[in-house]
Formats: structure tokens, sequence, C-alpha cells
């Protein structure tokens, strides 16, 4: 397939972020300035909850590198990271197993068959997203049917609010562990993984984060993690929101930007609004 072709391994060293403060790291702040002061005005507004600068500098990622970014949707990050990342880098999108889908249970026959060519479908867009030809080749996947040919070739995986519906249907068809197995394994040795996760109190009922809700918390994502083989590398506030003090009955989906509660509600939106964000856990770790 020609959307796969070709994964040849870059020479850039592994990203070390700024938690470690080693003076290896070829993190180019001043390139990475450059891409998000080129986004589109409406993706800038959400600067200031994302933090996507000190967020991608924390992770270590380097111009140059092969980048995977998990669920990577209509490009808010994959938008900044192409440009950063640069013709010598590669952006490779991948997306939930196909057999997945259905179990989200509002989703119509004809989206769930649409998901059949999204590897195909997402590169289109995302090479229609490459401004010149100085930004990184880009390419897909999906989780439980990853090509052969990227094992160990990838210098980081990066998880942007994307792990609570791998974590809320795991137990019906293992989709975190087949996850975190193709991360492993199609990562460099010293390879990293980023995570960025809407944050559950630590003292949250069991049942309320398991990732319906779209919250987690941080210790079973560390814990979850280290039993699949990673190293913790060290964890930033940077993306903390202390507003943002969910009961066990709230979705994350009723805080700005999707206000899913509030849609109807002029007063309830305006609180919603006043919180901000999630509250979010900043993460990462080491492949061995």
């Amino acid at each position: 397939m020609r959307y796969l072709l070709p994964f040849i391994a870059t020479a850039a060293l592994i990203g070390c972020s700024t938690y470690q403060n080693d003076s290896r790291s070829g993190v180019d702040s001043a390139r990475l300035s450059q891409a998000l002061s080129a986004q589109e005005e409406k993706a800038k507004e959400r600067y200031n909850a994302r933090n996507p600068q000190q967020t991608i500098e924390f992770f270590g990622i380097e111009p140059g590198m092969t980048v995977v970014e998990a669920l990577p949707g209509g490009g808010w990050y994959s938008k900044i990271l192409l440009p950063y990342l640069g013709n010598d880098g590669r952006l490779i999108g991948v997306d939930y197993a196909q057999e997945m889908w259905p179990l989200f249970g509002f989703f119509s026959t004809d989206q769930i068959e649409a998901k059949k060519t999204w590897t195909a479908d997402w590169t289109k867009d995302a090479n229609g997203w490459r401004n010149s030809g100085d930004d990184a080749y880009v390419a897909a996947f999906k989780f439980g049917d990853m090509p052969a040919t990227l094992s160990e070739t990838v210098d980081a995986v990066l998880f942007v609010r994307a792990l609570h519906n791998l974590s809320r249907f795991n137990d019906q068809g293992q989709y975190l562990s087949s996850a975190l197995n193709d991360t492993m394994r199609v990562l460099k040795p010293g390879g990293i993984v980023g995570i960025v996760q809407h944050r559950a109190p630590e003292d949250a009922p069991a049942a309320s984060v398991k990732g319906g809700r779209g919250y987690l918390k941080q210790s079973d994502v560390i814990a979850f993690m280290k039993k699949a083989g990673f190293e913790f590398v060290g964890s930033s506030e940077v993306n903390a929101n202390p507003n943002d003090q969910p009961a066990a009955e709230d979705i994350v989906w009723r805080l700005p930007p999707t206000l899913f509660t509030s849609r109807e509600d002029e007063m309830l939106r305006a609180k919603m609004n006043a919180i901000g964000e999630s509250d979010r856990m900043t993460l990462k770790f080491r492949k061995p």
C-alpha cells in the first residue's frame, strides 16, 4: 500500500524531555514557535488550555523524528507537528481498531463502514495539511493491524486525549492492551510515549474512571503503562486545571469545547466555560 511506504528510520537522536534537562536534546523551540504561529486562529484559541509548545517540549519531540499520533482526528496536533518535524521527519496517524467502533453504540452503519478506509482517507487529508515540501511525510495504520515494516522505526508515540476509550472497551476486546503492545513494538529502544489525558481525582470511585466518562486516574495510567513494560520518566502539570473537579457522574464533554450538557442552558454553559477545558495529566514514558 503506497501510503505505508517508505518507512525509513531517521538518524535523529531519541528525544530528551525538558524534565530531564539533557544537553543532548534537539528540541527546537524557535522552530516550534514558528509552527504554532502559522496555525489558524481557531486552533490558537485553544493554546492557553492545551499548551502545545510546553507539551511538545516536555515530550522531547525533535525535528526529523518519526512520530506516531494516536487518534489524530481533524489534525489539531498534526498540523503543528508536520512543519515542526520537517521533511526529514515522519508523522504516522493511528486509529482505533475497526471492530471497536460498533461498541460505542451511536455510530451509524454507514459511519462504521466508512472507517474501513480510514488509513487512506486520513493520509490523503494529512497530505493536504502539508503546506510545503519542508513538512513531514505522512502515513497511517490502525491499532491491531500495525505493518511489520514499522517495527522499531518510531521515535515517539503520542496519546493526546486518546486513552480513555481504549480503556473503556478493554474488557470487550483488549483494545488498550493491543494498542500498548503495538506501541512497544513500533518504538525504537529508548523511544518515548507522551500522554495527555483527562484526569480524574484519585479518590474517584473505580466505576467512574474506566474511561466512559472521559476521565482516568493518573495512578491507573502509570500502573498500566508500567505493566505494559514502559519506564516512567516523569510528569508535568503544564496541562493541569484545578478548576475541573468532576463528580463521579460528570462527563468530560460537559466542558469546552464540546459543552455537551449545556447546549440549551445558557447559565450552565457559562458555568462550564468558567471552568475551562479539563484537568489533564501529562506523562512521559520510555521503552527500555
